[in-house]
């Protein structure tokens, strides 16, 4: 599941049988490099192949996935920004993302730049690595490609993680189904998972694709966080890639607490 995670991050939404036997690297060369040609007119074909599109693209690929940011970065103006975005959203290739801050009871509370997320892995990939590279790419040049992706990519799947995450916890919330679920974020902190039950109960995540075990610390921010907010958690649930040190796995006997690894993901597939 860690391989299918890894690989769904890049070739989510491409219509090709992927062999996750063989290397990424190998593969990315296979069905990205090699088909740049091919996958330019496609992505041209949804984004209408606007050169103001694709800067915002660029810019939401990597980075905090704010639209102010995104903006900022391309030097577009807001409401040109806005539009483009409004636009993309109706094309289906992002969705836009508020914060949950409803369920914090913080009296002063400021409206937060929305975040945006792409429908499909793949076009993704594309604006983070391809599109920005593209001269070199086109000549089958892929050097600058490598050392690029190479820089990323160990964090790269961490947001297809957290979207992976949401979706097990929806299938996992039976009759008490999740009334709202998303994530927090403002100025000074952010929360990978939060929601609230229909029976209102609330959970409060934590999203970790590292190759470490994750340590009690980790709660312990979690819960330190949601008391900054004024959110008054039920359940805390954490998600891992390569699970829990001995010491937090003993903490769910005393705690609210529900741990996860990348492992459960296969009731996903099964789903």
């Amino acid at each position: 599941m860690e391989k299918a995670v890894e690989y769904f991050a890049i070739f989510g939404g491409l219509d090709v049988d992927i062999d996750t036997s063989i290397p990424i690297d190998k593969l990315i060369e296979i069905h990205i490099l090699k088909r740049y040609k091919y996958l330019r007119n496609f992505i041209s074909d949804i984004t209408k192949g606007d050169p103001e599109y694709n800067k915002i693209l660029t810019a939401l690929a990597i980075g905090d996935r704010r639209t102010n940011s995104a903006f900022k970065k391309v030097a577009i103006s807001f409401d040109n920004g806005i539009e483009i975005v409004d636009d993309l959203c109706g094309l289906k290739v992002i969705k836009l993302e508020k914060s949950l801050q409803k369920l914090s009871n913080l009296d002063d509370q400021y409206t937060v730049s929305e975040r945006l997320l792409f429908t499909a892995p793949i076009v993704r990939f594309w604006f983070a690595f391809i599109s920005p590279l593209f001269q070199g790419i086109k000549e089958k040049n892929y050097e600058e490609f490598h050392k690029k992706y190479n820089n990323y990519k160990a964090e790269f799947a961490d947001v297809v993680f957290e979207q992976l995450a949401h979706e097990y916890i929806k299938v996992i919330s039976n009759d008490d189904f999740m009334f709202t679920l998303g994530r927090y974020w403002d100025d000074d902190l952010s929360l990978d998972l939060l929601g609230k039950t229909k029976s209102g109960k609330t959970i409060a995540g934590s999203c970790k694709f590292t190759n470490n075990k994750i340590k009690k610390t980790e709660l312990t921010n979690l819960k330190e966080k949601c008391e900054k907010v004024e959110i008054k958690v039920d359940t805390f649930v954490l998600f891992s890639k390569k699970g829990y040190t001995s010491e937090l796995k003993n903490l769910k006997k005393t705690e609210n607490l529900q741990l996860f690894t990348v492992k459960n993901f296969s009731s996903l597939i099964e789903e």
